[in-house]
């Protein structure tokens, strides 16, 4: 929770509500809506949390405090509630702080916090009974809160400046050392410390180390993560991290330029593969990590029989998509339509452009595997022709996509430099398996559920790389706050505008959900 001001009462504006039966009130707020022990409490939760003006699930719905109204918080809906109402104090049905609406604030009472407590320690308590694990629980796992002492609270009187995180903050940039070609890690760790979900929980002090030596790199990125959010301008020098890649990735060990694609998928299977050190689970093939709760996403591949039409499904976890450009060997089809100057999912169709959607409509479009390529299928029992159609099953919190731009074959080795068009916001429902039947002739028919915003993401961090396969150089653009770019060139840091992000030419691109990112 935040303080409002030094005193320990914290915000003023709490007396209107504290009148009648506001304690009882506030108890049923959090038995009911917020913190959810029995199966039937969460199936009322389910029902009825949903905001009030656009029926989303999602979106931080914060409940008002005076009257029955669920909005979001992200589309201000509660914010335009408390104004027309005058109703000025409201609840996060997923963590249970109190915003204040004239703070302008998530604030502190020592009242309404007893109670939440008490609250919370009901549900901890049903749960345990249940023999389940409240550490596997994920979003608002039973930590300690932090609480003042009397030395503090001594401190926060004679000290009353706080320092707030503006819009011209620089806090979280810092530039990298290049320790010799390593220019490659450096963009990848700018995207990393800059990836919304996964700052939260290094910042939060979330990992727990249970390695026995001294060479976890899930600990560094914590170190990390600490280094880039202390406030210093200095660049860090990442020497440990790149040893830690190098003992345990070791075909990227050396001082020859690597491929930052290649870094990125070493240094998250190592950080997987830390994370889960020491821990036992009982499927070895579904891990709660928080790599594969962020990055891992489900990539469903139906083939289909040419002769009985049987499909045979099968799911493969995915941590990128890697996607054709025009220019390779691989025939590429279709452009998007209207070279007119359309516009499609945000981007801009300059006359014979390629965008991002283009390449994903490929990725997704069905292929006819061919007579040399024929399966034996499982209603035939004979090997026969098919087709094959790549579809997302289940989205990952951040998508990154690559973009094929290395062509290495036995005839050839090139930079494909083939400009590609990419959104600031994506939405990637026409990619996914449930929309399959929604695809007439390859292209995606809008459906009138528009208010499904679970698929929809915005862009944080674009990696680029200058230069030829022999001689080249990366370098990144990161998003600090909601709408400022940055451009970060190893150790040099400077500031960006959104044309200079969407005009680059894009070799890995991160999204993060929409719904998540909370800046």
């Amino acid at each position: 929770h935040f303080w409002t001001d030094s005193s320990p009462a914290g915000c003023s504006h709490v007396n209107g509500y504290k009148v009648d039966n506001w304690r009882q009130n506030l108890r049923v707020i959090y038995q009911c809506f917020v913190w959810s022990g029995t199966a039937e409490t969460r199936r009322r939760k389910a029902k009825s949390c949903i905001c009030h003006m656009c029926g989303a699930h999602l979106n931080r719905l914060h409940s008002c405090l005076y009257c029955v109204f669920f909005g979001c918080f992200t589309k201000k809906h509660i914010h335009e509630h408390a104004k027309n109402k005058r109703h000025n104090l409201a609840i996060d049905l997923l963590y249970g702080g109190i915003y204040c609406f004239v703070c302008q604030d998530y604030i502190y009472d020592k009242d309404m916090e007893q109670i939440a407590k008490e609250e919370q320690r009901k549900v901890f308590g049903l749960l345990s009974d249940c023999s389940v694990s409240v550490h596997s629980t994920g979003i608002g796992e039973k930590y300690t809160t932090w609480e003042p002492t009397k030395r503090e609270l001594e401190l926060f009187r004679h000290n009353p400046k706080r320092r707030k995180i503006t819009t011209n903050c620089t806090i979280g940039l810092r530039g990298l050392i290049n320790l010799g070609n390593t220019c490659f890690m450096n963009c990848i760790v700018q995207a990393l410390t800059h990836t919304p979900l996964l700052r939260d929980f290094f910042l939060s002090d979330r990992h727990k180390c249970e390695m026995q030596s001294n060479s976890c790199l899930v600990c560094e990125m914590s170190q990390l993560f600490q280094e880039f959010y202390s406030g210093h301008r200095s660049p860090h020098i990442p020497f440990r991290l790149l040893h830690l890649v190098w003992t345990h990735a070791r075909h990227l060990a050396g001082y020859e330029q690597q491929d930052a694609h290649e870094f990125l998928i070493a240094a998250l299977d190592v950080l997987h593969r830390h994370y889960d050190n020491g821990k036992k689970t009982n499927n070895p093939n579904h891990c709660n990590c928080i790599i594969d709760q962020i990055f891992t996403g489900g990539l469903q591949s139906d083939v289909t029989c040419q002769v009985c039409h049987g499909v045979s499904t099968t799911i493969d976890p995915f941590w990128d998509i890697s996607l054709d450009l025009p220019g390779s060997p691989t025939p590429f089809w279709p452009l998007s339509p209207g070279g007119d100057g359309s516009t499609v999912n945000g981007e801009n169709h300059l006359s014979g452009s390629t965008t991002l959607t283009d390449c994903l409509r490929r990725f997704t479009r069905p292929e006819h595997l061919g007579s040399n390529a024929k399966i034996k299928c499982g209603g035939c029992h004979s090997y026969q022709e098919s087709t094959k159609q790549l579809t997302m099953k289940k989205l990952p919190i951040v998508a990154c996509f690559h973009l094929k731009r290395f062509e290495h074959s036995a005839k050839l080795r090139r930079k494909i430099t083939t400009y590609v068009s990419f959104p600031l916001e994506l939405d990637m429902t026409p990619f996914m398996a449930s929309s399959k039947e929604s695809r007439v002739n390859g292209q995606y028919q809008q459906s009138v559920d528009v208010l499904n915003n679970d698929n929809k993401y915005s862009l944080f961090a674009v990696v680029n790389h200058q230069g030829t396969l022999e001689s080249g150089h990366y370098t990144s653009f990161i998003r600090q706050h909601k709408d400022q770019w940055f451009k970060c060139d190893d150790a040099i840091i400077t500031k960006a505008s959104i044309k200079d992000v969407l005009d680059s030419e894009g070799y890995l691109l991160f999204y993060h959900k929409q719904f998540l990112e909370y800046e």
